[in-house]
This record gives C-alpha cells, structure tokens and sequence, in this order.
C-alpha cells in the first residue's frame, strides 16, 4: 500500500508552493526507499512551478537535487542498504532498452525518461512528484551514492547544477593545455569553474558582473572577462577551445563565438527564452560549432560524484527551511543567491 509523505507543491502556476501531502509507493524487489535530507532549489522548479514552459501537470512537487538515507530496500537490490546516504538527480527511469539508454545516456531516452517530477508515473498513476517531500522511492538504477567525504546538503546540487557542468566539458574535452570559458556565474556557472579548473584547463569567467570578478578567482577561473568591455574581448579573440554558456537570459552568442579558435565549441546548457541568431560568418571562419548538452546518464552522473569525492568538490550553499521556498523563488529570480539554495528537509514538518 502507499505511504503517505509531506510536501509542498504548487497547486496552479500563480499560487505559492505551500504543504501537501502526497504517496509513495511500498518499495518493489529493486526499489530504494530513503529519507530526503537536503533538496537544492534549480531554476527549472520554478519554471515548473510556475508553468512558464506551459507542460505543468498540477498540483505540482518540484525537487530533483536529492540526498538522502536509505531506509529500506527491495529484496533484489545489491548496492545500498539501509543508513546509506544516497541520491536521486533528474531521472527516476527510462525505457533502458533504446540506443541511447544502452548507451548510458538515459536523459535522452527515445520512448521518453521519466523525470524526477512531472513525469508519468508508472506505479501509482498520475505524475511523479519530487524531492521538496520527506521521502522518496526510486528503482536502484536511477539511485546514486553520494561519496562520504562530502557534505551532503552541498552535495545534493551536484545532482542537476553539477552534471549539467561536467557532462559537456568532459565531452568537448576540457582538460590540461585547453583554454576554456565559463559564461555566467550563477548556479551552473559556479560549478563550471570550479570543474574546469579541476580538469586541469586554463578557466576564464566571463561575466557582465564586475562584483563577480573576485568570486570568480576564489572559485578558480585564472582569468575573468567582463564580457561589456569590447577591448577585454577582443584579446581574447580567437583563443579558447571550449566555452561553456551557462547563462538562460537573452544573449549575443555572436560575440562568443568570435572567442573560438579553429575546431572550438560553444556549448550551450542554459535556455534563453527566445530563439537565437547566430551569423553564419562566425561558425564557418574558422571551422567551429555549437552543441547543446541535458544533464548526463546514470553512469556519467556517479562518475561525476565520484570526481567530486575525489577532489573535494560541492556547490556553495546557502540553507534555507521548507517554509522559505516561495522568498527563495524571488531572491534566485533577483540572481540573489550565491550560489545554490538548498532545503534542510527537517525543517518540513
């Protein structure tokens, strides 16, 4: 039988997220059931919450940076047992038989992923809710382990801000010799930084910010553009093998491209809301491209973790309890948060 666990939703894209209660399944042979301890606050919940992609499904339970204890497990599940700390990303499930899930590359699932929240949900009906709740039961495959050096409320938005960052730059291959750009600091940017300077590049933030120039040395760009000043870009012309543009307002991503040197990439992991011109000039002379990039696979995003256990790697927080989600939405809407606010879950009572 379903259990019954706290939450807040939305119940319409103009009302406040505010308590509610919704179930979760009795956990199946090759479920992990778990204690939401921490939940980061993305900018895609808002979206959702406020249906500003016009697919909300209401009432809607936003959430997908979770970390939590296992508390019970199926019979059929062999790698975590109860007391684990573990986490759940953006998928809770796909298809698992299409090229891209034998690929690990289930984010992109042809039959269609199930996401974290607003997805179908296969075993109790109706769409999946997500971690702004107490509790969560989630299919082994889709559940990750958190490494134990890590703090896990500063872990838990490595699960969407984290892997939305690392999948590209290892992809187009930043790493030592390779000058890469970070475009914008905010949620995602602070994590690109901070990857590519683990990888062993030369980063560089560009920002339209001067105040986020110090900031952006701490979290370890080499150098930091202020993207406004032509001169500034213009010694950068031509000089960059990797730029990844984290930023989802309105941009000129000419100007960006005029960075590329031969065979650079500008990846694109924000979402401006209106469609992009881009000047055939700049791609063709000399020879560059534009790619796009969706979180990553299981197996990319425990190779992820692992990589942040490893060097010492988390987001920069700022904690907030369950009963300030709605000030959070205006203060992230502001760029007021540096750099990722993240739910103590003990607070939802």
């Amino acid at each position: 039988m379903p259990s019954k666990a706290a939450a807040y939703a939305a119940q319409s894209a103009t009302s406040p997220l505010a308590r509610f209660t919704i179930d979760r399944r009795d956990p199946g042979p090759t479920d992990v059931a778990m204690e939401i301890l921490y939940c980061g606050v993305c900018h895609s919940d808002l979206h959702f919450a406020r249906n500003e992609w016009g697919i909300t499904q209401f009432p809607v339970v936003p959430g997908h940076e979770i970390v939590g204890r296992v508390t019970r497990v199926g019979s059929g599940v062999k790698g975590f047992r109860a007391g684990d700390v573990a986490a759940v990303g953006c998928l809770v499930d796909s298809c698992r038989a299409c090229e891209c899930c034998t690929r690990n590359l289930e984010q992109f699932c042809q039959k269609g992923a199930i996401f974290t929240y607003g997805g179908q949900d296969a075993h109790l009906g109706g769409t999946t809710h997500g971690g702004y709740s107490k509790s969560i039961v989630v299919d082994e495959r889709f559940t990750l382990r958190v490494p134990k050096n890590l703090d896990p409320a500063a872990a838990a938005p490595l699960l969407c801000a984290g892997i939305t960052t690392y999948s590209p730059l290892r992809q187009w291959g930043a790493g030592k010799g390779k000058k890469v750009g970070v475009v914008g600091l905010g949620g995602l940017g602070h994590m690109g930084v901070k990857f590519a300077r683990a990888f062993g590049a030369h980063t560089v933030l560009l920002t339209t910010s001067p105040s986020k120039a110090e900031d952006g040395k701490r979290l370890g760009a080499d150098e930091v553009i202020i993207s406004k000043d032509a001169a500034q870009m213009g010694r950068h012309a031509g000089s960059f093998d990797v730029i990844l543009d984290t930023v989802s307002a309105d941009h000129d991503i000419n100007a960006l491209l005029g960075l590329l040197r031969l065979d650079g990439t500008l990846s694109l992991v924000g979402v401006p809301p209106a469609p992009m011109s881009v000047g055939a000039f700049g791609l063709i002379m000399p020879r560059k491209k534009i790619a796009g990039s969706l979180i990553g696979g299981l197996a990319e995003t425990q190779e992820m973790l692992d990589f942040c256990g490893k060097h010492g790697i988390a987001s920069d927080i700022e904690k907030i309890a369950m009963d300030q989600i709605n000030t959070a939405y205006e203060r992230m809407l502001r760029s007021d948060v540096r750099y990722r606010f993240v739910i103590d879950m003990a607070t939802l009572v």
